[in-house]
């Protein structure tokens, strides 16, 4: 099993959203890297849920993977805002995967938080400058987080 953290604006997609869905397809992901980790997802995996762009910045929550990698279908709609002019049916280019709801936590584990506990001073999502939408998370990172939720 392997960890991940997916970045969400609340006013986009929250968490509350997704308790409401309990699965969700993780579309409109526009960044190559982004995408390839995507591509590595397995069912089961664990994503942390991580609120950006908004006060308090954290993790809100807990899903995991239901559905690997499969082409993105808003990057061949014109009408989405996520719409790629080189995405075709023969080339996706983009992909998305599913996430179901395992839990929303109580409290958001804030970002100054995750900075300040010494056991996860590495953790990528704390890192000046690491702005992906979906990003690894180290076993290790990922197995106390999960002691901690």
């Amino acid at each position: 099993m392997n960890y991940w953290l997916v970045k969400s604006e609340p006013r986009s997609y929250a968490i509350d959203d997704l308790a409401q869905d309990k699965e969700t397809a993780w579309s409109g992901v526009r960044n190559y890297q982004a995408r390839n980790n995507m591509r590595a997802m397995r069912n089961g995996d664990i994503v942390f849920f991580y609120h950006s762009g908004t006060a308090p910045l954290g993790i809100a929550g807990v899903a995991e993977v239901s559905r690997e990698a499969y082409p993105d279908e808003t990057a061949q709609d014109s009408a989405d805002d996520h719409f790629d002019k080189r995405a075709t049916m023969e080339k996706p280019i983009w992909e998305m995967v599913d996430i179901r709801l395992v839990r929303k936590l109580k409290e958001v584990i804030t970002l100054s938080e995750l900075k300040k506990d010494p056991l996860l001073a590495n953790i990528l999502v704390a890192r000046s400058g690491q702005r992906l939408s979906v990003m690894t998370v180290s076993r290790e990172h990922g197995e106390y987080l999960l002691k901690r939720v």
